[in-house]
């Protein structure tokens, strides 16, 4: 596993240090958390709200059969301002009581943060355990955040994307990851990964197998 991080002090960095300096950073200052975060409220508001089906009590065996489902649902959580925090979108979402899993088709989601910024991800399918603490997006994945706008004003180029077919959010040790090939692009310039495997508790960004960059010299860092 090729593991790169920043050098350690009085040591000249190598070209691609920066570039991957500022993507950890990013990183560590909202994919992981926010999308934990969108993800988890989703979740808990719509398995609390979900009426239950009253019928007979007695005990039947568990099959892998939704148990309830939602077809083009919008969720939106409001802030305590009155400001719209979080959205989630999708064709389709379907609970199973066996796994006690949720799937969603076609997920989009939004989360605004106070001070404006954006981050937005969309992906063919959105996969949730039951509380939550590990959540799979697949198919045509892609998570961009945006620097705060003026009112009115359209948003910006974002200020990092990322895209893939798979990633892997785990709430309880904050780690996102794939085992299937990524790109990041921050500023111009682009990252290109066979796997990669970020962990906020340890500020450690990480690739596996062969990895490339194409650098943007006239970006700003």
């Amino acid at each position: 596993m090729a593991v790169l991080a920043p050098s350690s002090f009085g040591l000249a960095p190598s070209p691609v240090q920066p570039l991957v300096w500022r993507v950890q950073a990013l990183l560590a200052a909202y994919l992981p958390l926010v999308v934990m975060a969108v993800l988890a409220s989703g979740t808990w508001w719509l398995v609390k709200n979900t009426p239950l089906l009253e019928g007979p009590t007695e005990a039947i065996a568990p099959r892998h059969l939704p148990d309830y489902s939602m077809k083009n649902f919008d969720l939106q959580r409001i802030g305590a301002d009155g400001r719209l925090r979080i959205r989630i979108e999708g064709s389709e979402l379907r609970h199973f009581p066996d796994t006690d899993t949720l799937e969603i088709d076609g997920v989009r989601l939004r989360a605004i943060a106070a001070d404006g910024s954006q981050t937005l991800a969309t992906a063919g399918r959105a996969i949730s355990n039951g509380n939550a603490s590990e959540i799979q997006l697949l198919g045509k994945v892609n998570l961009r955040r945006f620097d705060s706008k003026q009112q009115g004003a359209a948003l910006s180029a974002p200020r990092l994307e990322v895209r893939g077919e798979f990633l892997q959010l785990l709430a309880n040790t904050e780690q996102l990851r794939s085992h299937l090939p990524v790109t990041l692009i921050h500023a111009g310039s682009e990252l290109h990964a066979r796997s990669f495997d970020y962990d906020h508790l340890r500020a450690h960004l990480s690739f596996d197998g062969p990895t490339s960059a194409r650098f943007n010299a006239s970006a700003k860092r």
